[in-house]
């Protein structure tokens, strides 16, 4: 009995620790949502003269939502010091609500000026940042001039539509070179003029304009090597594809390895004569599809050599027997409803699915289909051998289901005579007997 007391002792002594604890982290928790509240009212009306008010919005109504929960955070707080006495329950539950209440304030809080953290830094650093536009826009119009001599060269070696990727870039580079020019000089002129907002939207779209510009002239460049790189592989390939050509003649026939021989026929045979300007990056991705084509039916035909084609009689063979097996697991799960278990009829449902996917799989009756394509054979004979084996399975179940419902046999099972039974009583009991013994040695005889 002193163990007892004593542990209740212990548990109480801990609990007014736990709560001791909770209180104080209530008060911190509290003092340091209300600095943060203050803090944060200051940065606002900094990124409103930074940003303007429509960009500042989220944080002013994130911060309105966190004085007014905050007022209740204060409320109770005030109840845990005022004359009425409080239990300790109401106190934890109030602790725990301050406790609450200001930790969301300041997650809150943290995600609304970390949004605005970079935006504040960038409009900080605006004359900074229209310098450098500025000095990019100089740069790169030193690099037009050197584009349109690409263009140039490039057009007297390929085919016009090679080039209307890249043959329009120096000129939209130029055209938003200008934009950004005008953006950064706009934005001077708002940020003098206090319009913040106005001044930090056009020294985006400004910084936006000359990465674009940048992206274009890179463009012309990157062409001009990838261009040299798609010829020469392309004259690889041609050579990969006539070797092939040679190595498909070899194969067994098969329509597929046909075909394709004759599709990379014809994109050999497309290949401009030296001297004419081509577009190497369309005559590439024919000549590789083709190529890839013929190499996957060769491996198709080498695969379908490799693995024997069952003859289309055994095909039928095997679809013939799934019917029998289903007619006769039908007949006998149909003629004793009542002495059938959920597993034989379950199978027999199984069977009957897989039949009717066979169906669908070949497009029409299995049973009167005449013609079956090499492709489909082997897995109409393997669904037709699985419909076959789910029903011999039903028809095991069923056999096991009827023999375990047959009435024991003799007079003096059943309390002497045959006028008792589990099954009805006199004649209809005698009849139910000799009709279960008929019954299995009719079972009997399918499954011997």
């Amino acid at each position: 009995m002193a163990g007892f007391w004593g542990k209740r002792k212990r548990d109480a002594l801990e609990l007014q620790a736990q709560d001791a604890d909770l209180a104080q982290r209530a008060g911190k928790a509290l003092v340091a949502a209300d600095e943060r509240v203050r803090v944060t009212s200051d940065e606002l009306l900094f990124a409103e003269a930074e940003l303007g008010h429509d960009a500042t919005a989220e944080l002013g109504a994130a911060l309105a939502a966190v004085r007014q929960h905050l007022g209740e955070a204060f409320r109770l707080n005030q109840l845990n010091f005022d004359e009425i006495p409080d239990t300790a329950e109401e106190l934890r539950t109030r602790n725990a609500r301050i406790v609450q209440l200001s930790e969301w304030a300041e997650d809150l809080l943290d995600d609304q000026t970390a949004a605005l953290a970079d935006r504040i830094a960038k409009a900080r650093r605006a004359p900074e940042i229209i310098a450098g536009v500025r000095a990019d826009v100089a740069r790169l119009r030193g690099r037009i001039p050197h584009a349109r001599d690409t263009i140039e060269r490039l057009a007297a070696r390929y085919a016009p539509e090679a080039l209307t990727q890249v043959d329009a870039n120096p000129a939209e580079a130029d055209q938003l070179l200008g934009f950004a020019e005008h953006g950064a000089g706009v934005a001077e002129r708002r940020r003098e003029a206090g319009q913040r907002e106005q001044a930090n939207l056009a020294l985006e779209a400004a910084t936006e304009s000359v990465r674009r510009a940048a992206t274009l002239l890179d463009a012309v460049e990157t062409f001009e090597v990838e261009a040299l790189r798609a010829e020469s592989t392309l004259a690889a390939i041609v050579e990969d594809s006539r070797g092939d050509l040679v190595v498909a003649q070899q194969e067994p026939p098969s329509p597929g390895v046909t075909t394709a021989m004759a599709d990379l026929r014809v994109a050999l045979a497309a290949l401009p004569a030296a001297g004419i300007n081509t577009d190497p990056f369309a005559l590439l991705t024919r000549l590789r599809d083709a190529n890839t084509a013929l190499d996957a039916a060769i491996a198709a035909a080498r695969e379908r050599a490799a693995r024997p084609i069952p003859p289309i009689e055994h095909v039928h063979h095997a679809i013939d027997d799934a019917d029998r097996q289903l007619a006769v697991a039908r007949d006998v799960i149909a003629g004793h409803r009542g002495w059938i278990g959920a597993d034989a009829r379950t199978r027999l449902a199984e069977a009957e699915r897989v039949r009717i996917d066979l169906d669908h799989f070949l497009g029409s009756s299995a049973a009167t289909v005449s013609v079956i394509g090499e492709d489909h054979r082997e897995q109409a004979m393997a669904m037709a051998r699985r419909a076959a084996s789910l029903a011999g399975e039903a028809l095991q179940l069923a056999k096991r289901d009827i023999d375990s419902s047959r009435p024991p046999q003799g007079p003096d099972q059943w309390g002497g005579g045959y006028g008792g039974g589990r099954r009805g009583g006199g004649n209809d009991l005698m009849g139910g007997i000799l009709g279960g013994l008929v019954i299995g040695s009719v079972l009997d005889g399918i499954f011997d």
